[in-house]
C-alpha cells in the first residue's frame, strides 16, 4: 500500500496559514496590504476583541471583478505578477497569492466587492475553506472583507494567543507602520467601536508621525535626506533627548514596505554616533527608495525579511546622512527639561506653526491640513516672531508699493524678456534677496511643507566664563544667556575620546616590546574567528602569533596601552571581534577610544584648580561634539536667564493677565 499521498487542498491551506496567519494582526496586515495594492485612498479597519472575534477592512480601491472573486480564494492566484521577470521587480506589497486562502481556511470570511464599471457588486462567503454563498450584492466601488471566528477549526492555535491588550497592540503596530509607509492613504483603526488611530492621508509624513506618536514627539524630530547613485533615503529622526528603551519606534521602509533589517537598524543608531545613552533608542522613520531589482522580497511569507543588494553601501548612506543632519543641531539640554519639567517661559511653536492642526478628541487625534503659507510667514516663524501680532492700522507706503509690484508678469513671447516691466521685477527681487537672504533652514521649510519648523540654530557652543566648582564634580560657568553646569568627568571623557579617536590611528607605528610575552587561549570556535581577523587586529598594533592549539602569543603592544592593563586591553579588543566579525577598523578604533577615554578621565570628587578647570572648558569648546560624552550622557546643562528669574520669583505668573516682572 502506498504511503505517500497528496494532501487535501483545505489541509494544505491550513498548514500554510501557520506561516501567513500567526495572530489577528497578521490578518489585518494581509487585508490592508491588499487594499493598498488596490490603490485605495481611504482604509477603515474595525476589530472586535482585538481581532479575535472579528476583523473588518473597508477600502475605496479598485475592487475585484465578479468573475475573479472565486479565483481570489485559490492558493497562488494573484494579479500582481505574471512571470518570473515580475518576481524580481515586485512593486506591490502582496504577490504570493497566499493571504486570502490561508485566512479563509482557518476562519469565516465574507467578501463584498464591486468595480466602478459594474452595475452591481458580489458577495462571497467562505468558511473553513468551503464556499457557502456566492451571489450579487449592492456595493459601492471598493472592497469590504469581514473575518470572524479566527482559528475556530484549529483551537490549538488559540492557546498561543496573548491577552487582548497584547493582540490589539500588535494590530496597532502593524497599522502604524503601514500608515507611515503610505502617507497618501488615510487610515482609521477602531476597536470595539472606539477610534484608536486616524491619519489625514495627504502625503505629509510629519502629520502621520504626529498622529501616531503625538505632536509633542513630532516637534522633537528633524527631517533628513540623502542619496547616491543607487539609493535615496529620507524621513525623520528624533533628537537625542527623545529616546525609548525599545527599538520598536524605528521604522525601516523600502519602496513603501515595512521591513526588519539588523544592519540598517544598526546604521541608524551609528548615525547618532555617541549622542545616545546606552540602552536608549530614538524615534525614526527611514524611507528608502531603490530599484526593485536591488531587493528580493521573496524570502518569507510575511515579506518583512528581505535581501538587499549593496546593503553595506545603503547602511553607510543612512549612517552618514543622519550623522550630518544631527551635527547641525545645538544639543545642550535645558536643566529643567532634564528634570522632567518644562520651563514655562519656553515658547514652543503652536500647532498651526507646524503646518498642521490636531483636533483632539476623546480617543484620538484628528489631523486637518493647513493651507500653505507664504515665504514671509515662514520667515516669521523661523525668526521666532509671532504670527498673531497685531497689524499696524495705517499701512506704510512701502507696503502699498510692494502690493502693486506683485502683480503677475505674463510672458507670451521671448522678446518680452527684455521688457522694462520684467527688468523692474528682477531688480526688485534681487534687492529683496540681498536685504533678506533666505538661509538653508528657510529653504528646507519652504520646499518641505511637512517639515517641523525649527528656530535658527544658535551658536554651536557658548563662550563660557568659569565661576567655580561644586562638590568636586561639577563646574559652574556663565554665558550671556544664563548659567551652565558642566559634568567634569563627562566633559573630559569627550575631550579624551576625540583625542584618542585620532591618535589610535597612528599608534601602530610605535610598539612596546614585552619582556614576558602574553599567552592567550580560546575555545576552538573563537580561535577560528580570531585567526580570520588577525590582519585587522595587526592594523591596530595587536600582532598575534599561533602558539600551539587554540593559543596565541603576543610579543609587543601599542605604546598607548595603560601600564598594567596590557592583557586586559588586548582581551577586550578581541572580544569585540568575537561579537561582531564584520567590525571595521574605524569602528574598532572608536570603541577603543571610548574605553581609553573613560578609564583615563577624572572622576567625581576630584577637585580642580582654576587653571585646570578653565583648560577643560577650553578643550570642550574645541570638540566636534561638545554636547555628549561617548556614552551619550550630556556634558553640560543650561539654566536660561528667564528660568533663573522664575526660580527666584523675579518673574511671576499671575492667575490672570500678563506676566509681571518684579
Amino acid at each position: 500500500m502506498a504511503k505517500i499521498h497528496e494532501l487535501a487542498t483545505v489541509l494544505a491551506d491550513q498548514i500554510a496559514a501557520g506561516e501567513v496567519v500567526e495572530r489577528p494582526a497578521s490578518v489585518v496586515k494581509e487585508l490592508v496590504e491588499n487594499a493598498i495594492d488596490a490603490n485605495s485612498t481611504q482604509i477603515d479597519i474595525y476589530v472586535k476583541e482585538a481581532g479575535i472575534k472579528e476583523v473588518t477592512v473597508i477600502d475605496n480601491g479598485e475592487g475585484i471583478a465578479a468573475e475573479d472573486v472565486p479565483l481570489a480564494f485559490f492558493r497562488h492566484a494573484t494579479s500582481k505578477i505574471k512571470d518570473r521577470q515580475d518576481l524580481f521587480q515586485v512593486s506591490t506589497l502582496g504577490f504570493r497569492g497566499e493571504a486570502l486562502p490561508s485566512i479563509a481556511s482557518v476562519a469565516d470570511v465574507c467578501l463584498e466587492t464591486a468595480l466602478q464599471t459594474e452595475t452591481q457588486g458580489t458577495f462571497y462567503h467562505v468558511r473553513g475553506g468551503e464556499v457557502t454563498a456566492h451571489k450579487p450584492a449592492a456595493m459601492r466601488q471598493g472592497t469590504k472583507i469581514t473575518v470572524t471566528d479566527l482559528f475556530y477549526n484549529t483551537p490549538a492555535r488559540l492557546k498561543y494567543l496573548s491577552s487582548l491588550q497584547t493582540e490589539l497592540a500588535a494590530i496597532s503596530d502593524i497599522v502604524n507602520r503601514l500608515a507611515l509607509s503610505h502617507g497618501e492613504t488615510a487610515f482609521a483603526l477602531y476597536n470595539n467601536g472606539k477610534r484608536i488611530l486616524q491619519t489625514a492621508g495627504n502625503g505629509k509624513l510629519i502629520q502621520t508621525v504626529s498622529a501616531i506618536y503625538g505632536i509633542q514627539n513630532a516637534r522633537q524630530m528633524v527631517a533628513f535626506s540623502g542619496e547616491d547613485l543607487d539609493f535615496k533615503v529620507q524621513g525623520y529622526v528624533s533628537l537625542p533627548k527623545l529616546t525609548r528603551a525599545s527599538r520598536n519606534y524605528i521604522s525601516l521602509l523600502i519602496n513603501g514596505r515595512y521591513i526588519k533589517n539588523k544592519q540598517l537598524l544598526k546604521a541608524v543608531l551609528q548615525g547618532y554616533g555617541s549622542k545616545l545613552m546606552v540602552g536608549r533608542y530614538p524615534f525614526g522613520v527611514i524611507d528608502i527608495h531603490l530599484d526593485p531589482l536591488l531587493v528580493d522580497v521573496n524570502v518569507h511569507p510575511t515579506k518583512q525579511e528581505v535581501r538587499i543588494s549593496k546593503e553595506e553601501q545603503l547602511a553607510n548612506l543612512i549612517e552618514q546622512t543622519i550623522y550630518a543632519r544631527l551635527a547641525k543641531e545645538n544639543l545642550i539640554p535645558s536643566a529643567l527639561e532634564n528634570l522632567g519639567s518644562k520651563p514655562k517661559t519656553k515658547r514652543e511653536p503652536k500647532a498651526e506653526q507646524l503646518d498642521f492642526t490636531l483636533a483632539e478628541t476623546s480617543d484620538s487625534y484628528e489631523v486637518k491640513p493647513k493651507p500653505k503659507r507664504s515665504t514671509a510667514e515662514i520667515t516669521q516663524v523661523l525668526m521666532g516672531s509671532s504670527l498673531a501680532q497685531p497689524q499696524e492700522t495705517t499701512p506704510k507706503p512701502a507696503k502699498t508699493q510692494d502690493v502693486a509690484l506683485t502683480k503677475p508678469v505674463i510672458i507670451e513671447d521671448k522678446r518680452q524678456l527684455d521688457s522694462d516691466e520684467l527688468k523692474t521685477w528682477d531688480e526688485k527681487y534681487r534687492a529683496k534677496v540681498q536685504a533678506k537672504p533666505i538661509d538653508t533652514a528657510e529653504s528646507e521649510v519652504e520646499q518641505n511643507d511637512d517639515q517641523v519648523s525649527q528656530t535658527p540654530v544658535k551658536e554651536k557652543f557658548p563662550g563660557l566664563t568659569y565661576i567655580g566648582q561644586l562638590h568636586g564634580t561639577y563646574l559652574l560657568a556663565q554665558a550671556a544667556d544664563g548659567l551652565y553646569l558642566v559634568d567634569q568627568h563627562a566633559a573630559q571623557e569627550r575631550c579624551k575620546y576625540e583625542y584618542y579617536r585620532e591618535a589610535i590611528g597612528e599608534v601602530s607605528k610605535a610598539q612596546q616590546e614585552l619582556l614576558v610575552p602574553i599567552i592567550l587561549s580560546y575555545p576552538t570556535t573563537d580561535t577560528l574567528k580570531i585567526s580570520e581577523n588577525r590582519t585587522k587586529l595587526a592594523e591596530l598594533g595587536i600582532e598575534l602569533e599561533e602558539f600551539g592549539q587554540n593559543t596565541f602569543i603576543v610579543r609587543r603592544h601599542p605604546t598607548w596601552f595603560i601600564k598594567g592593563q596590557e592583557e586586559d586591553t588586548i582581551r577586550e579588543m578581541i572580544e569585540w571581534f568575537l561579537e561582531d566579525h564584520k567590525l571595521t577598523v574605524a569602528k574598532f578604533r572608536e570603541k577603543t577610544a571610548i574605553m581609553m577615554s573613560c578609564k583615563r578621565s577624572i572622576k567625581a570628587n576630584h577637585h580642580l584648580d582654576d587653571f585646570q578647570a578653565k583648560a577643560l572648558l577650553e578643550q570642550l569648546a574645541k570638540c566636534n561634539n561638545p554636547f555628549n560624552c561617548p556614552h551619550g550622557r550630556p556634558t553640560l546643562v543650561h539654566f536660561s536667564n528667564s528660568e533663573l528669574e522664575r526660580m527666584f520669583k523675579r518673574i511671576q505668573d499671575p492667575h490672570q493677565g500678563k506676566q509681571t516682572e518684579l
